[in-house]
């Protein structure tokens, strides 16, 4: 959506995960070779690299970082190093062919050029990361060429109703979890007259494995602040907040350059664009806690306080901050608003489903080939994310369950893949959209152990205010780890089953009526391995390794020799061109030559039949060692003491021991008795 042609540039990923596989020295070893390619005379950087070399945000395929990417050509290379600076400049300067062994393949094996025929960005079609990758972060001048600021242009010139008006038609829904109408929200607070109000930006993402909104605000931070001035501008705001969760150090870096550079510019401040309007945003470090994501208890963590949730009989925009009307929105939420004011809500609506329009990023993670940061239309399946876009699951395995919403989302199995994504469908299958989160899940996961983990980081969490989700957790995850250990009862899917209804209906927060949700899911969809763990003291994934063990099934082994390898305790013997054997007595059930053996050779079984058959096999093999006769010894005969003598032994004479002793403990009663 670039409204300037962009010079030839070479964009370097440098997103918080391709810094972490070398991106930063990939970039600084592309500068050096321009710099001494130039001097030999075979580059020319003002002519054939006239935009030159920039570091942006992520391009969102994070598994194959560090990305490089050359525009307008759109030619992506992946897993860039530090060495294959000069040959990718070679090709630049016409004196060498493209890189092919940087392209990435496709599922047909064909090396592709552009991310357009890359399967994993194919299908996408980006709103709220469509500057990801294109622009360097904090860089108004990218920003502005990319077309920003113009919305915020416009909304000078509109009326709070306009702009609000706007909003409602686009049908935004809220990205962070939620998925209440943005537009009526801004409504609402326009109708209190109390002054000042505030508006806060949520960026504590806690979600494990979720990363949406840290890649908009590491890679495109201007956009966030702009659809929060806009928020400011409808609801008559004055002052805003950027809440960013503390363990983001890169995000918040570039959204504090990116502040700066839109003061200087007069898009914040004081007399934003000359029209006498004062509005500013400050940055607010998260508190560390999942529960401050929490609209309520966020807002008591600016104040100040501890982030707890409060009942909400009264709403934020009414009496949020220091008892103020105030409006807070998610990062992604906000980073759709300037293409809707800009395009207009009938653009906007094009895309996802009736009651869930435009785009929806997710965090694609867990057992799938492609993983990475996916932004589709509303409204696509779960089957097309996961197969189309993440390219199926790896290791020739099947896929089991898909678990969306983060720790407080639920497990939809395979059977429903063909379910859309969107906000009342998820919920109405006992899950939720969330922000955005996607864990694939295989036929080796226990999902009795996921619910059992997610409860456990959600008892950790908690902030216990509320008993029913305070003891609720404690009493579930008390009741799972029992399961999961062989200790579970009959009665025990009931009893979370009924505490898990129970949350749901009297906690006080989100946290703690979306908790139970990977617990009520799983015992919905997957009853049978939870009765498996309780009946049958087996857990069927092999993951549990309290009612698991390993056994190498004899037909499938093929002696290679990687399962003998990857065991950490050399419980794994065998020879070349035979059958390997698992010493039960050894074997700690970590899996790790399950997932090692290529042939699908390891076996799961109940622990108690493998221990027994196992002392069957050392029955049938140990030799019997001929019985040795000991040589009788001679006890020497008992001397008789005299009767005299033995009298005096049993007299209570005192030692020199027990006299220090005794005079001791008197000197101790004296004192006592003094006192």
């Amino acid at each position: 959506m670039a409204n300037t042609p962009m010079e030839k540039t070479l964009l370097v990923c440098c997103g918080t995960g391709c810094i972490a596989t070398g991106a930063l020295k990939v970039a600084e070893a592309l500068e050096k070779a321009a710099a001494v390619m130039e001097k030999k005379g075979i580059l020319r950087v003002t002519v054939n690299l006239k935009g030159g070399i920039k570091t942006t945000g992520c391009n969102g395929f994070c598994e194959n970082g560090p990305i490089v990417r050359l525009m307008p050509d759109d030619i992506s290379y992946y897993r860039v190093q530090p060495s294959d600076a000069e040959d990718i400049l070679k090709h630049i300067a016409g004196k060498g062919e493209i890189v092919e062994r940087l392209l990435y393949k496709n599922d047909a094996g064909m090396k592709v050029l552009t991310q357009k025929e890359n399967p994993f960005y194919a299908k996408q079609h980006k709103i709220a990361l469509r500057n990801a990758g294109l622009i360097e972060p904090g860089n108004i001048k990218d920003y502005v060429n990319s077309g920003g600021f113009e919305a915020l242009k416009k909304v000078m010139t509109m009326s709070t109703d306009a702009i609000i008006g706007e909003v409602e038609k686009s049908g935004l829904r809220g990205r962070g979890g939620a998925g209440f109408p943005t537009g009526a929200k801004w409504r609402q607070c326009t109708t209190y007259n109390e002054t000042p109000k505030y508006v806060v930006c949520n960026g504590d993402e806690g979600d494990p494995g979720a990363f949406m909104d840290r890649s908009i605000l590491e890679g495109d931070p201007l956009c966030g602040i702009e659809g929060l001035i806009i928020a400011a501008r409808a609801t008559s705001a004055t002052e805003g907040f950027m809440y960013i969760r503390d363990e983001y150090e890169l995000a918040q870096k570039n959204v504090a350059k990116a502040l700066e550079s839109a003061r200087a510019a007069g898009y914040l401040g004081k007399n934003i664009l000359g029209s006498g309007w004062n509005f500013d945003i400050s940055i607010f470090r998260g508190g560390g806690a999942f529960v401050c994501g929490e609209s309520s208890a966020l807002m008591a963590s600016i104040e100040g306080r501890v982030g707890e949730p409060r009942t909400k009989y009264i709403r934020s925009v009414q009496k949020g901050l220091w008892d103020k009307p105030t409006v807070l929105n998610n990062v992604e939420t906000l980073a759709n608003i300037p293409y809707i004011i800009l395009h207009g809500a009938s653009d906007f609506i094009k895309m996802g489903t009736k009651d869930s329009a435009g785009t929806k990023v997710f965090a694609l993670v867990g057992k799938v080939k492609r993983t990475g940061l996916a932004e589709v239309s509303m409204g696509t399946t779960l089957k097309q994310l996961v197969f189309d876009i993440g390219g199926g699951i790896p290791d020739k395995r099947s896929i089991k369950a898909v678990q969306t919403g983060g720790p407080s989302g639920g497990c939809i199995p395979a059977s429903l893949l063909d379910l859309p994504i969107d906000f009342d469908t998820l919920d109405k299958h006992g899950s939720m959209m969330g922000s955005g989160g996607i864990i694939v899940m295989d036929d080796h996961t226990c999902m009795v152990e996921v619910a059992r983990y997610y409860t456990k980081f959600l008892s950790e969490e908690s902030c216990g205010k509320c008993t029913p989700c305070r003891e609720g957790l404690r009493l579930m995850l008390e009741t799972l780890t029992d399961i999961t250990e062989g200790k579970g009862r009959k009665g025990d899917i009931e009893f979370l089953e009924e505490i898990g209804t129970a949350m749901k209906e009297a906690s006080l927060c989100g946290l703690g009526k979306s908790a139970p949700n990977p617990v009520l899911s799983t015992t919905k969809y997957f009853r049978d391995e939870y009765e498996a763990h309780i009946k049958n003291g087996i857990c069927p994934a092999g993951v549990c390794p309290k009612l698991t063990s390993f056994v190498i099934a004899k037909e499938k082994c093929k002696a290679c020799g990687l399962c003998k390898k990857s065991c950490p305790v050399s419980a794994i013997t065998g020879e070349k061109k035979k059958p390997h054997v698992i010493n039960q007595r050894l074997c700690v059930n970590c899996g790790s030559c399950r997932n090692a053996c290529p042939f699908d050779a390891i076996d799961t079984k109940r622990p108690d039949k493998t221990r027994k058959e196992a002392k069957q096999v050392e029955k049938k093999t140990t030799v019997k060692k001929p019985a040795v006769k000991k040589p009788a010894v001679k006890k020497a005969p008992l001397k008789k003491v005299p009767a005299k003598k033995a009298a005096a032994k049993k007299t209570n004479k005192k030692t020199p021991a027990k006299k220090a002793i005794t005079k001791s403990k008197q000197k101790t009663d004296k004192g006592r008795a003094s006192k």
